[in-house]
C-alpha cells in the first residue's frame, strides 16, 4: 500500500521482550510505542511464545502473534531477566536459541508475504536486526526496516563475528535509532555510519498515568528500587550501603519492586546484614501499579553499573517514571543518565560501588527533602516536553514513514 493512497501502512514489529498478556510485569516499553502507533499504522507484532500467552490476540488495537520455539515448558529464553542473563545463567539455553531465531524469521517471512507488509520495526540489533536484514533476501522489492537498539544488544554481544553482524545490520538498515547519545557514540567507535543512526528514547506517560498524587504523603524515609534484580542494576550496592545510612537515619527502610535470576542471592545478602526488618521484596510489579510507589517514596536510588560483560543500562526509564511522579532519584554513574537528568545529572548521580558516597548522597537527599523536591519538579517540566510518549511516538511514527520513501 502506498503513503499516497491514503490508507494505513502495514508495520511489522520484530521484538524479544514482550508483554506476554496485559498487565504482564515483564518490561513492556515495546507494547507502549507499537500500541500509540496504531493511529498511523496498522501494527502487527511477532515475539516468542511464553507459557500463559495466547498463540494470537488482539491487544490494545496491536495484532499480536506470538511463535513457538520450543515445547511450552521450555519457553524460558527471554522472561525473568532477558535472553543475554538467561544464557550466561543457564548454558543450556544455548540449544534454544536456534529455534528461537529460525521460527522468528519463518514467521516473519509468512507474515510479509501474508500481509503485505510495508515497513519491518526491529527492536534489538541481534538477532531482530539481523533478522529483518535476512527477510531482504526472499523479497524481490527490498524490504525497509528500521532497527532499535535499547542497550544491551549494543553493549554486552561483544566479539569479532557479533560486532561484524551489528556493523552489518547498521548498514543494511533503511534507518536506525538508538535511546542515547552515549549508545550514539558506541555505535560510532564500532566503525558504522552514524549518519543513518538517529537517538530516539523511548517514552514514558507522563500526562496520565506517571504523574504526582498530592493526596499521597510522601514518606520521609522510604528508599524505592524499581527494576530487573540483575548485575547492571547494581542494587546489590544499595545493600552495602544501606547499614552506613541506617546509622544516621535509623527510620529508612527499602522496598524493592522486581524480579529476575539474582534474586536468591540478594535475599540472602539481606539476612546476612541483618536487614531482614528493613527490606521489602515485593517481586515483580505491573506498569499499571508502579504510580503509588514513586508517589509514597522519599527517594528512588537506581543504582546503575556497568556489569562484567560489558553491559550497562541503555537509558533508565525507571527515572522518568519517578521523576514523573514527583519522586526525587539518585542514579548509578553510567553514560545514559546524563540523557535523562541533563544538566541535573551532576547532582543526581554516584558512583554506587563505593558505599561511604553512595550512603551520603542518599543521606543528602532524605535531609533536604524540600530541595530534593523542587529540583524533581523542574526536571519534569523538561523531560515531558521531550520523554512523554506523545513526543516519542510521533518521532518514531517520523522515521518509519521516511523509510518507506
Amino acid at each position: 500500500m502506498s503513503i499516497e493512497s491514503g490508507g494505513k501502512l502495514k508495520l511489522l514489529v520484530l521484538a524479544s521482550t514482550y508483554p506476554r498478556w496485559s498487565g504482564d510485569t515483564e518490561p513492556g516499553f515495546v507494547h507502549e510505542l507499537a500500541k500509540r502507533l496504531t493511529g498511523r499504522f496498522e501494527v502487527i507484532v511477532l515475539c516468542p511464545h511464553a507459557r500463559g500467552g495466547r498463540p494470537v490476540e488482539i491487544l490494545d488495537g496491536v495484532r499480536v502473534y506470538r511463535y513457538r520455539y520450543a515445547p511450552e515448558s521450555l519457553e524460558t529464553l527471554v522472561n525473568d531477566g532477558g535472553i543475554v542473563t538467561n544464557l550466561r545463567r543457564q548454558s543450556w539455553k544455548w540449544l534454544l536459541v536456534p529455534g528461537f531465531i529460525f521460527m522468528q524469521l519463518f514467521e516473519a517471512w509468512r507474515l510479509c508475504r501474508r500481509e503485505g507488509v510495508d515497513v519491518v520495526h526491529a527492536h534489538w540489533l541481534i538477532p531482530q536486526g539481523v533478522l529483518a536484514g535476512v527477510l531482504n533476501l526472499f523479497f524481490r522489492r527490498r524490504l525497509p526496516f528500521v532497527v532499535t537498539s535499547h542497550g544491551a544488544d549494543l553493549y554486552a554481544l561483544r566479539g569479532p563475528l557479533l560486532q561484524r553482524l551489528k556493523r552489518w545490520v547498521l548498514s543494511s538498515a533503511t534507518s536506525a535509532t538508538v535511546v542515547s547519545d552515549a549508545m550514539r557514540e558506541v555505535a560510532a567507535s564500532m566503525g558504522s555510519d552514524t549518519g543513518k543512526i538517529s537517538v530516539l528514547p523511548m517514552g514514558v506517560n507522563m500526562q496520565k498515568h506517571f504523574v504526582p498524587d498530592q493526596t499521597v504523603p510522601r514518606s520521609p524515609s522510604e528508599l524505592l528500587f524499581v527494576g530487573r534484580l540483575v548485575e547492571k542494576k547494581g542494587l546489590t550496592y544499595l545493600l552495602d550501603a544501606l547499614p552506613l545510612i541506617l546509622r544516621e537515619r535509623p527510620d529508612v527502610t527499602l522496598t524493592i519492586a522486581g524480579f529476575g535470576p539474582e534474586e536468591e542471592p540478594l535475599r540472602a545478602k539481606v539476612s546476612s546484614l541483618g536487614l531482614l526488618d528493613v527490606v521489602n521484596f515485593l517481586g515483580g510489579v505491573s506498569q499499571a501499579e508502579l504510580p503509588p510507589l514513586y508517589q509514597r517514596a522519599a527517594l528512588l536510588v537506581a543504582p546503575f553499573v556497568q556489569a562484567n560483560s560489558g553491559d550497562q543500562e541503555g537509558l533508565g526509564l525507571v527515572l522518568v517514571e519517578a521523576i514523573g511522579c514527583g519522586c526525587p532519584v539518585l542514579a548509578g554513574r553510567v553514560a545514559a543518565v546524563a540523557d535523562v537528568l541533563g544538566d541535573y545529572a551532576v547532582q543526581c548521580i554516584v558512583d554506587p560501588r563505593d558505599p561511604l558516597k553512595l550512603a551520603s548522597s542518599v543521606l543528602e537527599t532524605l535531609n533536604q527533602p524540600e530541595l530534593a523536591q523542587e529540583r524533581t519538579m523542574s526536571i519534569r517540566k523538561e523531560l515531558i516536553g521531550r520523554l512523554d510518549w506523545k513526543v516519542v511516538s510521533k518521532n518514531y511514527a517520523k522515521v518509519l514513514f521516511g523509510a518507506c520513501l
